[in-house]
């Protein structure tokens, strides 16, 4: 029986010193051990928390994702609202300003001249 004995086996045998709490010790060690094990195969095999988990994974990576692109297509948005304000010249802004005071300056010509557009307007409906 000494042959198929394992060398954990010989070391206990050949330590007579051993207390039986250094014993007991080493046996409920052995059984945390064991635990663990049976512990990380039963969590290899059960394939439906592992299909959960890449589930919770790739939601995790699209959120990320999709941040990076709002963060992105926002600052490309200001970029864009930025260069147009700096494309667009004084002078047309101007124009803008120097049509809205000629319009509340000559009120009667603006209201006849858009009175002849209403009648242009209803007038081409009228002859087709």
């Amino acid at each position: 029986m000494d042959n198929h004995q394992s060398k954990a086996g010989q070391e206990l045998a050949g330590d007579p010193q051993r207390t039986p709490e250094q014993v007991a010790e080493e046996i409920q060690q052995t059984r945390v051990q064991l635990g663990d094990t049976v512990a990380a195969l039963a969590e290899k095999t059960d394939l439906k928390a592992q299909a959960r988990q890449a589930v919770h994974e790739a939601k995790q990576t699209v959120t990320g994702k999709a941040s990076a692109v709002k963060e992105t297509v926002s600052g490309k948005t200001d970029e864009l609202v930025s260069s147009a304000r700096t494309a667009t010249p004084e002078s047309a802004s101007d124009a803008g300003h120097r049509l809205a005071q000629f319009a509340l300056e000559n009120r009667p010509v603006v209201a006849a001249l858009g009175a002849f557009v209403l009648g242009l307007l209803i007038g081409g409906r009228g002859a087709r």
